[in-house]
């Protein structure tokens, strides 16, 4: 029996790693998407052929048309597409933040989202079957002091969440999104030293969500925005 395909995004980072971890676990056939080349081959090489590396830009349209097109012309529909390729900028208020954060933010948060799906929901909506997870964030639900560029990226995510579940159920597919607080990684935690992590969202906890909603036992579930916050 096939196993059913997964497309992870951003595979190389904390979360990527534990969405990606899980899936595998469970026994998935996955796509480990990422940017760097050289973290996907050190991370995921142990596994031989059973996963496929795609190393591109997921910024680029055309990247991504590209080399997520092969893997899908070769392999068949993904099951499932988990969009967890992201970035995080804060500090300045909205009338002091650079132009470039602004790009960064909508690029890392909703440009790899949008040409990931491009590439991906094509297949699914011809085998009338498929499962989008985004990542949304906590923090967005409202706007925050120094965070404006963030949190209009992070809301931004949201509303197309809602949007393409409205667009896309009639086709058998379901797109909903998780919305974490602090989520426990490295680099949240040299970022604020001084903070007890004992309350953030561990990535493993945060990961079992997203494998849920790229479930079948999801399919009744559309459009949602899902809370994932820990002890916070």
């Amino acid at each position: 029996m096939q196993k059913p395909l997964i497309v992870v995004t951003g595979a190389a980072g904390a979360l990527g790693r534990a969405v990606a971890a899980d899936f595998i676990e469970h026994g998935a056939k996955l796509v480990l998407v990422d940017l760097d080349a050289g973290a996907l081959e050190s991370l995921y090489s142990r596994y031989g052929g059973d996963h496929l590396r795609v190393a591109t830009d997921l910024v680029d349209p055309t990247a991504s048309a590209t080399a997520l097109g092969k893997v899908f012309a070769e392999h068949g529909a993904a099951k499932a597409l988990c969009n967890i390729a992201g970035g995080f900028d804060a500090g300045a208020p909205v009338h002091e933040t650079k132009a470039g954060v602004w790009r960064r933010m909508q690029d890392l948060n909703v440009a790899t989202l949008v040409n990931a799906c491009s590439a991906a929901v094509p297949g699914m909506i011809a085998a009338r079957s498929g499962r989008i997870v985004n990542v949304a964030a906590a923090s967005a639900v409202t706007g925050k002091p120094g965070m404006g560029a963030y949190c209009a990226a992070k809301s931004a995510v949201a509303r197309l969440t809602e949007s393409m579940a409205l667009e896309l159920r009639g086709h058998g597919i379901n797109v909903n999104a998780v919305a974490p607080s602090i989520i426990d990684t490295p680099a949240n935690r040299a970022a604020m030293p001084g903070v007890d992590p004992a309350a953030w969202v561990s990535p493993r906890d945060l990961a079992a969500v997203i494998r849920f909603l790229a479930s079948d036992d999801a399919v009744a579930i559309h459009g949602a925005i899902i809370p994932v916050v820990g002890l916070a």
